[in-house]
C-alpha cells in the first residue's frame, strides 16, 4: 500500500548526500578520486564497504571512512588558494619517495587541501588548491581548456622571427620579457612569455630542443583568471570564493569559444 512521505522522510531525504560529494567536501580527496575510492572498496559507511556510486549517506550521523580516515562531521569552509610552488618540489600533499611537498608550505592551515592539476617537479610558479570538490572535479574536466601562462628561460636568444615561427608550429603565443638575470655585454640565456593549454607544453618542449634551444626553466604565473604576482616563493594567499569561481566560467567561456569556432568552419 501506498504511503505519503512524511516530513521526517523528506527531511531525511534532504540530509542524505552522495558519498562521493561527501567525501570531496571533507578534503580527503578531489569527487574523482572518491568514485575510485568507493569503486575499490576502500569507503566504509556504519562499518559496511560501500561499492556502489549511488549510494548516499548523512554526514552528521553516520560514520564514514574513506581510505582509512574518518570523514569529519562537521561542515568544514570552503578553502581556496594559490601558491607559488618552489621549484623541486612534488605537487602533492604527501610523496613516497620523502620529497618536499605542497604540505610543506602550507604549515599552520587548518583545513585539508588538495592541488587541481599538476605541475612538475622541476618547475615552479602557481598551484590552486582547494577543499571544493564540485569546484576541482569540473576544473579537472576542462583542464584542456584552461589557459596557462609560462615564463621559460631557454639556452640562448630567440629573436622575433623565431617566435613567430615557433608560435605557429606548436600553437603556444610567446613574447619576450624583461630579463631578470641578464648582464650587460655578457651572452644570457633568455626568459619568454608562453601562453598555451596544458596539452602544448611537450610540444614546445620537444620544438625548441630541436631549435638547439633547450628549455632551462619553466614557472607557471598565470592559471585561467588567477596570478601567482605578489605571492613570494613558498607562500600562498587565500581567495574568496567569488574570484575562484572564475576558474569555472573561464574554462566554460573558452569552451563555448572553440565549439563556435567549429561550427563557423562546418558552415553551421
Amino acid at each position: 500500500m501506498y504511503r505519503a512521505p512524511t516530513r521526517e522522510d523528506l527531511k531525511k531525504e534532504i540530509m542524505q548526500e552522495r558519498l562521493q560529494k561527501i567525501i570531496a567536501r571533507a578534503g580527503i580527496a578531489s569527487r574523482r578520486h572518491a568514485e575510485l575510492l568507493i569503486a575499490s572498496g576502500q569507503v566504509r559507511v556504519n562499518g559496511r564497504v560501500v561499492r556502489e556510486l549511488g549510494t548516499k549517506a548523512d554526514a552528521a550521523k553516520d560514520r564514514i571512512e574513506a581510505a582509512g580516515k574518518v570523514v569529519e562531521t562537521n561542515a568544514e569552509r570552503r578553502v581556496y588558494i594559490v601558491l607559488n610552488k618552489p621549484p623541486e618540489v612534488v605537487s602533492a600533499m604527501a610523496d613516497p619517495e620523502g620529497r618536499k611537498t605542497l604540505r610543506n608550505c602550507l604549515r599552520g592551515l587548518p583545513e585539508r587541501v588538495f592541488p587541481v592539476g599538476n605541475l612538475e617537479y622541476a618547475a615552479s610558479g602557481l598551484v590552486f588548491l582547494t577543499n571544493d570538490g564540485d569546484l576541482a572535479a569540473e576544473m579537472l574536466d576542462k583542464w584542456a581548456q584552461l589557459e596557462q601562462v609560462y615564463q621559460v628561460k631557454v639556452k640562448g636568444m630567440l629573436t622575433l622571427a623565431d617566435l613567430e615561427r615557433l608560435g605557429k608550429e606548436t600553437g603556444v603565443k610567446m613574447r619576450t620579457v624583461r630579463q631578470p638575470d641578464a648582464t650587460r655585454g655578457r651572452a644570457a640565456n633568455y626568459w619568454y612569455e608562453a601562453r598555451m593549454r596544458d596539452t602544448k607544453k611537450e610540444e614546445l618542449r620537444r620544438v625548441l630542443f630541436k631549435e638547439k634551444h633547450p628549455l632551462e626553466k619553466l614557472k607557471r604565473i598565470g592559471l585561467g583568471p588567477l596570478t601567482v604576482e605578489g605571492i613570494p616563493r613558498g607562500r600562498y594567499r587565500l581567495i574568496e570564493q567569488k574570484e575562484a569561481e572564475k576558474l569555472r566560467k573561464f574554462a566554460g567561456r573558452k569552451e563555448t569559444k572553440r565549439v563556435e569556432m567549429k561550427k563557423e568552419k562546418k558552415g553551421i
